[in-house]
């Protein structure tokens, strides 16, 4: 909708920290060496929602602010690149 379309153009940035804060997360993923430690690995932000309008505007959000993510499920995106997951930290800010 062009009226939609016109809200993300202005306020991507707000948007995104919103749908981020309600149905978001930012975790850091980690993994096992091959000699058993634990070690921590990169940072990473997925978003879920059930609604793929919603999903639309999270993925116009992003491409607004040239924002790198993938869909690794109908209902997920996920920014996993360290200079995308940069640019999100900016706009998303630590949930309050």
């Amino acid at each position: 909708m062009p009226w939609q379309q016109a809200i993300i153009d202005a306020h991507a940035g707000k948007l995104l920290r919103g749908l981020f804060h309600s149905d978001g997360a930012r975790v850091q993923n980690w993994g096992i060496g091959a000699n058993g430690k634990r070690y921590e690995g990169y940072v990473r932000y997925f978003f879920d929602n059930a609604s793929q309008d919603i999903i639309g505007i999270c993925c116009a959000s992003l491409d607004r602010l040239g924002i790198s993510y993938t869909r690794p499920k109908e209902r997920t995106v996920s920014v996993a690149r360290r200079a995308a997951v940069a640019v999100l930290d900016e706009h998303v800010g630590p949930k309050s």
